[in-house]
């Protein structure tokens, strides 16, 4: 990535737009933008976070493509419409993906970490420039979600963390198709479900980017990811799981409500450590061993993993605990794809009490691609007692095919013999959620794409008080 570039990016307030604009400006690059959440008023603390970094922020609506010789950065949900690039075009501007410009940095970075996977990525990525920054080796991390660890009262959208050049950690997103992008040193691989694109398309995809890597860190205890590893060369791989046959086997786990606990035993040694760690949830559990690989993938040791690892934090909107009033406790959560919804619940329910579970889809064509599984999902994790409420999905504009909405996946789970309803419009959803909740419920916030669903949550919990 040469110096001296002028950068724009449409859509900056967007997860994975925000964190890489900020290595971008860190960098010594010029960097502006635009976001139609601000001109909409959404969520103007982010964008003053932006404008304190010194980055200009611009209406969406051409006005700040003015040169040439600027370098348009757009996500894939941005169109050829938008006011934005078609100031670009008239102007000659080139054009970038941000996939693209964040493999540029990844790919040049001496030591490059790449987390791939359906669930699990921001944390995983989380949790090994924790790591990594806790062993001081200056890592610079590229996430999807704010991290609490980097979290101050400069930097409340710590979404990224800024270190030297010679280690980038980064999520890598396979949605898109970007993730054929990346040839990290080492590529860590959580899981395959699905999500945006058929099985065998996310098989092909997966298989490509662990075989680009020099070291593959692979979970054994997901299926679709296990057939992986058996087909990757044994020599590159350190795979992980609570199966006995992975190379660092996790065991003896136990679940408290406020973090888990395990043992790890590295086989290629015979090192072992316990883990305690302070985000719930067995899913967090095989986290943690992926990140564990691949800090041995870095040349740390278990014990330094281990102990970084205990003061782990967690991520915001990664089933964080809003607070509690008039006994009930409102947590906000990511939880969007059947894997992640189904960790989530499972995490729950390891524990007494009713949920009271708002999902908001994050788009009209993940529910068509998935709504059996998405049916099927809450039919298996719900319980007697619990009640699930669906809004519409999250709508900015654009074309779509509202062939099958939030009111088919509620008549799915309600045949499955599931208390579920269909509320169209969010506020009307919290109205539903306050009357619903008694001493001793969780009332829980899921969906993505929307950083206003935690306000929404805050506001449920404002109410119960």
């Amino acid at each position: 990535m040469s110096q001296d570039k002028s950068y724009f990016f449409c859509g900056i307030g967007g997860s994975g737009m925000l964190p890489l604009a900020s290595i971008v400006r860190a960098r010594g690059h010029a960097v502006a933008g635009s976001d139609r959440s601000l001109d909409q008023g959404r969520t103007p603390a982010k964008f003053d976070f932006l404008k304190e970094m010194g980055i200009p922020l611009f209406p969406q609506d051409g006005s700040g493509i003015t040169s040439a010789a600027q370098i348009l950065v757009t996500s894939a949900a941005v169109e050829d419409t938008v006011p934005d690039v078609q100031a670009a075009l008239r102007i000659g501007a080139s054009r970038s993906s941000r996939a693209g410009l964040l493999a540029e940095l990844v790919n040049a970075a001496p030591l490059s970490i790449a987390v791939g996977g359906t669930s699990g990525k921001s944390t995983v990525t989380g949790m090994i420039g924790w790591i990594l920054h806790r062993a001081g080796r200056r890592p610079t991390v590229m996430n999807g979600a704010v991290m609490k660890n980097f979290m101050t009262p400069d930097a409340p959208f710590a979404s990224a963390l800024v270190g030297g050049e010679d280690i980038f950690v980064s999520e890598v997103d396979e949605s898109d198709g970007s993730i054929a992008l990346y040839e990290p040193t080492v590529a860590v691989l959580n899981n395959i479900s699905l999500d945006h694109k058929s099985m065998d398309e996310l098989h092909m995809l997966f298989a490509n980017f662990v075989g680009r890597a020099q070291v593959a860190v692979i979970n054994l205890d997901n299926a679709e990811s296990a057939t992986l590893a058996r087909e990757t060369h044994p020599g590159r791989i350190i795979s992980y799981g609570f199966a006995h046959d992975a190379s660092l086997v996790g065991s003896a786990l136990t679940e408290r409500p406020d973090g888990v606990d395990f043992h790890v035993t590295d086989r290629s040694n015979g090192d072992s450590v316990d883990v305690h760690l302070a985000v719930p949830g067995r899913h967090n559990a095989s986290n943690a061993l992926a990140a564990i690989g691949a800090a041995l993938a870095c040349g740390l040791s278990l014990g330094e993993a281990a102990a970084a690892l205990a003061a782990f934090t967690g991520l915001r909107r990664r089933f964080e605990r809003v607070g509690t009033a008039g006994g009930v406790t409102v947590i906000d959560d990511f939880g969007h794809n059947p894997d992640k919804i189904a960790a989530t619940l499972a995490t729950l329910h390891a524990f007494p009490g009713r949920l009271r579970v708002y999902f908001q889809p994050h788009g009209y064509g993940p529910l068509r691609q998935m709504k059996a599984e998405l049916i099927a999902c809450f039919v298996d994790n719900l319980r007697d007692g619990d009640a699930l409420i669906l809004s519409d999905p999250v709508f900015y504009g654009g074309t779509v095919n509202r062939e099958v909405g939030s009111d088919a996946i509620v008549a799915g789970v309600a045949a499955g013999g599931r208390q579920a309803e269909h509320i169209p419009a969010r506020p009307d959803c919290g109205d539903r959620l306050v009357a619903l909740a008694r001493p001793g419920d969780r009332i829980v916030v899921m969906g993505a794409r929307d950083d206003t669903l935690s306000t929404f949550a805050a506001d449920i919990l404002r109410r119960l008080g």
